[in-house]
């Protein structure tokens, strides 16, 4: 027996020779020939073979492709000098027709076999452990002297043929301090798995219990760490099962085969392409990826809408990021519910202002390229006019299709739950993410007050009550879009409203959104919401992120969410069909020059050509 406590800079061709004797008692290969890849290992016979690396080329972040061997060449001359596949993994198993029958020290009992046989050398997360340490992480499976933890998903795979499964991921807790600095260390070792596919809360991949894995041993979380999860090669396992393949050999979990390749052939990345990690939600605990470069296009954005042109005081409501973090939740979420409608003309009929449709129906449209379930609710006494607002949007092009159009009316004190949850069931919501334009809020009296002190609560449904609803029920997240403080969702700031806007001691909102998002004018707010969503789309970094590394990169789509952003064009358009719906402007006269006329365009225009 080998003493095991020196192993980390042992040399790979040493460890084989080692492992091949069977002189070497431990449970995995973590920790050792530390700065080398390590590899896991599928052999499957010939006639599977051209399927299987199809389908690890459809997941490559779960099953980075080293080397394919010839059948029954048992040597990976690229990977290592004098390898046997045989005898060189710590230990193996059998599947015959998706059973796993057996563990064994050694292959060479299935000579014969293997010679009709062909090996799959994919890359390992234990490959990155000497690019944690260089970076100050700790490695607490290493610590705890243990395997890691892996577990099986709710994430489908992208199938090739037989070959088809759910991705399994490894967990690693990580210091929230460290987060960044894990995925930068990563990102770029794509034979290692590469960056983390998600960040945070386990049941969002569908894993119940993170204290009890379905391969490997539980590692615990120090105080302050988050769970951090890796594609991982035990994916290849769960594609074997499935095949149900006669006769099939991989390695053991955690017992990779240690090939003589350094992680040293990283090109450092443009700054511009330096992944960020930013938290998105804290119940339940997550984070989202995106591209230094995309994030500063967001910021860019959030500036361009903060000019206020009319010199109301809009700059002191303004919240840092909160454009940002807002669409890295909102491209997260698979279904989005919008509202918008402000009736400050309450002598009039219709009473809305022109302000907000416009930018909701941006949203909904890139919402809509973007394969999102979407659906706008409004009030009762507005629905026949914001279906007629709807129709024309299609027809105008804007829309693909008609957005589901609702309406909100308390009956009971579950009327919210049930409205946003199958059943008012709380664990089954219906919709992810609301988000509110230029939406009427309701004030710490209860009221809801135009910009000029008048109670308008007559003419308003409470779809506050969904808005405070939804800050009870986990993954359920709000945007509010205002730009004088009495708008929905604007209860963050009302402090600043009540200091800073006229009549912001009476008219402040007092209903909060997890975002708030303030511009010089609401519509603008929904434009750059629009164009953030697709910044973010086609950012590399956060396309792999939301896809988990499975699957295909979905930049071909590119110029179908280009063609559904909102264009001078279309916005004059739809402007000119509210006005023949009797919607007027909301703004004063002064105000008004800024906003429909040739100015407003230009801003609008700017913020277009110079971010997409």
């Amino acid at each position: 027996m080998i003493l095991t406590g020196g192993l980390r800079s042992v040399l790979p061709h040493v460890l084989r020779k080692v492992i091949r004797c069977n002189r070497l008692h431990i449970s995995s290969t973590s920790g050792l020939a530390q700065g080398y890849k390590q590899a896991s290992v599928v052999i499957l016979h010939k006639s599977l073979a051209d399927d299987f690396e199809k389908f690890c080329h459809a997941n490559d972040g779960p099953l980075p492709l080293l080397y394919r061997s010839k059948p029954g060449d048992w040597k990976c001359p690229s990977l290592s000098s004098d390898s046997d596949i045989r005898t060189d993994c710590l230990q193996y198993q059998v599947y015959e027709h998706g059973a796993c029958t057996g563990t064994l020290k050694s292959l060479k009992e299935y000579s014969e076999q293997l010679k009709d046989m062909v090996t799959f050398y994919l890359g390992c997360s234990f490959s990155f452990e000497k690019a944690f340490q260089n970076a100050g992480i700790p490695v607490r499976n290493v610590e705890q002297k243990c395997n890691v933890s892996m577990y099986k998903t709710a994430v489908p795979c992208h199938s090739i043929s037989a070959f088809c499964c759910n991705l399994v991921v490894t967990m690693r807790p990580i210091p929230e301090s460290k987060l960044e600095a894990a995925v930068l260390a990563t990102s770029e070792l794509k034979d290692a798995h590469g960056a983390p596919i998600h960040v945070g809360d386990p049941g969002l991949l569908g894993i119940q219990d993170i204290s009890k894995p379905d391969y490997g041993d539980p590692v615990h979380l120090r105080s302050g760490d988050i769970p951090v999860f890796w594609a991982c090669g035990v994916t290849g396992i769960e594609a074997v099962i499935n095949s149900r393949a006669p006769l099939a050999f991989t390695h053991s979990p955690g017992c990779m085969f240690i090939t003589d390749l350094k992680n040293d052939n990283v090109t450092a990345r443009p700054s511009r392409k330096v992944p960020q990690v930013h938290c998105i939600s804290q119940d339940p605990m997550h984070y989202s990826v995106v591209s230094a470069e995309a994030a500063q296009k967001i910021k860019t954005l959030e500036t361009l809408i903060g000019i206020d042109p009319g010199d109301r005081g809009v700059s002191h409501l303004l919240c840092q990021d909160e454009l940002l973090r807002a669409c890295l939740s909102i491209s997260h979420a698979r279904s989005v519910l919008v509202t918008t409608g402000f009736p400050t003309h309450f002598t009039y009929e219709p009473p809305e202002e022109n302000d907000g449709p416009p930018g909701a129906l941006a949203i909904a449209a890139v919402l809509q390229a973007l394969e999102k379930e979407v659906a706008m609710v409004t009030d009762q006494r507005a629905m026949n006019l914001n279906q007629k607002i709807i129709e024309e949007a299609v027809q105008l092009g804007i829309l693909k299709s008609p957005v589901p159009l609702l309406s909100y009316q308390r009956e009971n004190a579950d009327s919210a739950l049930k409205f946003l949850c199958e059943n008012g069931n709380p664990e089954r919501p219906i919709f992810d993410h609301l988000i509110a334009i230029e939406r009427a809020g309701m004030a710490a009296d209860g009221n809801y007050y135009n910009a000029r002190k008048v109670n308008i609560k007559h003419l308003v449904d409470p779809i506050d009550e969904l808005f405070l609803a939804a800050q009870n029920i986990p993954g359920v997240s709000t945007t509010g879009i205002g730009d004088g403080g009495n708008e929905l969702g604007m209860g963050k700031v009302k402090d600043a409203v009540k200091k800073h806007i006229k009549n912001g001691d009476v008219i402040a909102c007092d209903v909060e959104a997890d975002f708030t998002i303030v511009a010089g004018v609401s519509n603008w707010g929904g434009y750059a919401m629009a164009c953030a969503l697709y910044i973010l789309s086609t950012c590399e970094i956060h396309d792999r992120y939301l896809r988990k590394a499975v699957g295909f990169p979905q930049l071909p789509k590119k110029m179908l969410w280009l063609s559904a952003l909102p264009s001078v064009t279309k916005e004059e358009k739809l402007l000119k069909t509210l006005v023949r719906l009797g919607v007027r402007s909301g703004k004063t006269a002064s105000l008004e020059m800024e906003v429909d006329g040739l100015p407003f365009y230009n801003t609008h225009s700017l913020m277009i050509e110079k971010l997409l």
